[in-house]
């Protein structure tokens, strides 16, 4: 496109005005340069609220003068939005990640503003919006006013993320590194023991569903010699592109998108994004599709890898608080933990170390006051630490109890044999 197309990011953000909801394009599609634009116009705005869901990169509201000009309503919270969503100038919406196009789509929470990064426009007029379609397809195709930050950086992907010019109001040519995530080093014996027990639970042929992490990381290392898995993720890593350059991931047993691998976001290095860049074998679609329960199920063998704060002997997760700090959200974890556990031959794994890192017992007698249960006791089955797996699956909350008790930190293992025997040996 001409360089006249083009406007300054102070310029485009002008059309904010008080009272706005602005959605940010979220994970290593924060549009920063943009963010930063409207933060300078702090002095002039007011009741601004702004929704989200991960954002990386410097994007920080937790500054006396962003406080008062500006409100985060978090939709999934982050490091970025962690301390402003709990407090007085922020706050949490607990939602799964599939139903948050609703909240655009049905007007619950209409966007005003859509700040955004794309790819740059093709020989027809289309940017995609390349590493992140999520949730950010609902809140472009809904938005009163769309802002993009242009960025010869951002990967173009297949998949739903396409968007015309003329669908975009005012255009910001910035050329920035994405942010980069790298958890490849990020790795200890207790990892490898729990990534290399979850391993042991997928199958030939499985379609795989896996966050981002030192454990997925782990997993991953050791599925090298499986054969004919599949990719149906709500996010992708660094992690698969060598299990698809030999041949590991091919996609061929899925019943939906075959020979595809379908995500929804996508968060690593340089390496991830260009290896995604106009490849037509990775599809990046929106979340109320790639998390949809009725889609998910109809993969074989969904294998759904998860991770939790902490769990209670009766089998409730908690994966998105710390008592009632608000730590991370609920995320895709029950869309895919559910989904995977009405696949044929389907197998929902919640992994996590026995301890913390200061060595507090991630199995625990009852949950923290406040803390938030992200899957149910009635939807848990299987559960993995350093130490072992168990299925809790058809199991009574005593046969539950003495099953994590097994794989608990020995350490640990005392308190919670005596908290046991407190709550069912005296009826």
């Amino acid at each position: 496109m001409m360089i006249d197309t083009y406007t300054t990011a102070d310029e485009a953000v002008k059309c904010v005005k008080p009272g706005n909801r602005v959605f940010i394009h979220g994970s290593a599609a924060t549009p920063v340069h943009l963010v930063e634009a409207l933060q300078k116009r702090h002095n002039e705005l007011y009741n601004v609220e702004l929704v989200s869901i991960t954002t990386l990169g410097d994007v920080n509201f937790d500054r006396p003068e962003h406080r008062k000009s500006f409100y985060f309503n978090s939709l999934f919270v982050s490091a970025a939005t962690r301390a402003v969503a709990n407090s007085e100038d922020g706050d949490y919406v607990p939602i799964f990640l599939s139903q948050i196009p609703q909240l655009f789509r049905k007007n619950i929470l209409p966007v005003d503003v859509a700040l955004i990064q794309v790819s740059p426009p093709d020989a027809h007029g289309f940017c995609s919006l390349g590493t992140s379609v999520d949730i950010a397809r609902a809140a472009v195709d809904t938005a009163k006013h769309v802002i993009a930050q242009v960025n010869p950086l951002m990967p173009k992907t297949h998949g739903d993320g396409f968007i015309h010019v003329k669908r975009i109001d005012a255009m910001v040519w910035h050329v920035a590194a994405l942010p980069e995530l790298d958890y490849s080093f990020d790795v200890n014996e207790v990892t490898k023991k729990i990534g290399y027990n979850v391993a042991s639970l997928v199958s030939d042929g499985a379609t795989l569903q896996l966050g981002i992490g030192s454990i997925p990381d782990q997993v991953l290392k050791n599925l090298a010699t499986h054969k004919n898995l599949g990719i149906h993720s709500e996010m992708i890593s660094d992690g698969i592109i060598p299990l698809i350059e030999t041949g590991a991931i091919n996609n061929s047993q899925k019943k939906l998108n075959t020979r595809h691998t379908v995500t929804a976001f996508i968060a690593g290095t340089r390496k991830l994004y260009d290896f995604v860049n106009d490849n037509p074998s990775i599809r990046v679609m929106e979340i109320n599709y790639v998390n949809d329960t009725s889609i998910i199920r109809q993969n074989p063998k969904a294998t759904a890898i998860n991770s939790a704060i902490e769990i209670d002997l009766t089998g409730q997760v908690c994966s998105d608080s710390i008592g009632s700090y608000q730590y991370s959200g609920i995320g895709g974890q029950m869309d895919f933990i559910h989904g995977a556990s009405l696949s044929e031959g389907g197998m929902p794994i919640i992994a996590l170390p026995a301890q913390t890192n200061k060595g507090i017992s991630r199995i625990v007698p009852f949950l923290k006051e406040g803390a938030g249960v992200v899957t149910t006791r009635g939807h848990v089955h299987w559960v993995v630490t350093e130490y072992g797996m168990v299925n809790l699956f058809g199991k009574s909350l005593k046969q539950r109890a003495k099953a994590l008790i097994e794989i608990a930190h020995p350490d640990h293992k005392q308190m919670l044999e005596n908290s046991f025997y407190k709550r069912f040996k005296k009826v």
